[in-house]
């Protein structure tokens, strides 16, 4: 209604102005300047009936915006991994994209944007089924065939103390041991992950994400991190998840939020001895008394029990001090995906895949009595590289 009277007053007094009236009357009487008048006056188009109406103020040029053609590749995209029934949120859409070489590579937030403008954020209806790409999944029937192994943080106590959390989980029981440290230095992850051992036995695979202190450094990807000796010294099957990939490592994440909030969130604490005493406290609390669906509403102790496993534990009662020796034997592993440059990334370290790895999970085996780097594909090696370690 305001809009519609402005554009009226516009109209009257231009009519009034052609109409022989003066200026100085026509601008008292409506409470404008005569500025006001003459713009309106140039704008005036005898011929055109919304002459009286306001330009848009949207820039001629926007420097800034995504070029309708990568707006149409996103798109694209975004159909083609649908319809294959693959993965199809903004990370698959920027992965396939920089596979395409595109240019300029638009930012997660950006491919965000153009799927909520162009209505393509609705889910896949039923579960997720993968297809064509098997994923090397590893034991979970019995107690301590495979755990799950994270960092959480940093967090901080009262005060402030800063301190990490290191979370595992029995993918079998889904038993947990917690064990905070004062940092990720490598002294720091042998003592906590020796601690968990302690407490709930040796696994025999032992699953972690890419996290710098579980294999050392980027710039020394063949020097066996800490993680990787101690593992190697006890004969754990040390696993790495794919980059980027957290949901392999599905039960832990799950965990950890569950830790968050029902631990962190909800316990006060100022001192890292009353952290170590709480931590003990809530990981016997949630063995003992959470209930799982999956395990038929059995709790973790329970679940142990009813199994009848033998555990093994470590044979000494303190962790080993770093720098551990450099081991002569064993096996540690890295599953990845390979990507249409068929790139194997070893810890930042590139080697060329053979072609029938393209767009299929491998499992790259470091083989370290024999020095070797052993790439699977579906249990069966389809290369090999030589690989000094250091």
């Amino acid at each position: 209604m305001k809009k519609r009277r402005i554009q009226q007053e516009r109209t009257s007094a231009v009519q009034r102005y052609m109409a022989g009236e003066d200026v100085g009357s026509i601008c008292a009487s409506l409470g404008r300047s005569r500025r006001w008048l003459y713009k309106w006056l140039t704008r005036h188009i005898p011929d055109d009936s919304t002459w009286q109406e306001d330009l848009s103020r949207r820039p001629l040029n926007s420097p800034h915006r995504t070029p309708a053609e990568i707006e149409q590749i996103v798109e694209l995209v975004r159909l083609s991994l649908y319809n294959k029934d693959l993965f199809c949120g903004s990370q698959a859409i920027l992965w396939e994209m920089q596979d395409m070489n595109v240019q300029p590579l638009p930012s997660l937030r950006t491919i965000e944007r153009i799927l909520c403008r162009r209505e393509l954020t609705h889910r896949r209806i039923g579960r997720y089924t993968p297809k064509g790409k098997k994923y090397p999944t590893l034991p979970v029937r019995l107690p301590n065939q495979t755990h799950q192994l994270d960092l959480v943080g940093p967090c901080y106590l009262t005060g402030p103390i800063r301190f990490y959390g290191l979370n595992s989980v029995d993918t079998a029981t889904n038993r947990c041991g917690i064990e905070p440290m004062p940092s990720k230095e490598a002294q720091s992850v042998l003592d906590a992950v020796f601690a968990v051992w302690l407490r709930m036995g040796l696994p025999q695979n032992l699953q972690v994400d890419n996290e710098i202190a579980f294999f050392g450094s980027p710039a020394y990807p063949r020097g066996m991190g800490p993680l990787i000796r101690l593992c190697l010294l006890y004969g754990v099957q040390l696993w790495f998840i794919p980059q980027s990939e957290p949901w392999w490592n599905g039960i832990i994440e799950k965990f950890n939020d569950h830790y968050q909030q029902k631990f962190l969130d909800k316990v006060s604490m100022s001192s890292m001895s009353q952290l170590r005493q709480e931590s003990l406290a809530f990981e016997h609390r949630h063995n003992s008394t959470y209930r799982y669906s999956k395990l038929k509403g059995k709790t973790p102790l329970k679940a142990l029990a009813d199994r009848e496993t033998k555990l093994i534990f470590p044979s000494k009662s303190n962790a080993p001090k770093h720098p551990l020796d450099k081991p002569e034997e064993g096996f540690y592993h890295l599953v990845r995906f390979i990507r249409s440059e068929r790139r194997l990334d070893i810890f930042g370290e590139m080697f060329s895949a053979p072609p029938e790895t393209q767009y299929e999970y491998v499992v790259a085996t470091v083989d370290v009595k024999e020095q070797k780097l052993k790439l699977l594909r579906d249990t069966v090696q389809v290369e090999e590289y030589n690989y000094q370690l250091r």
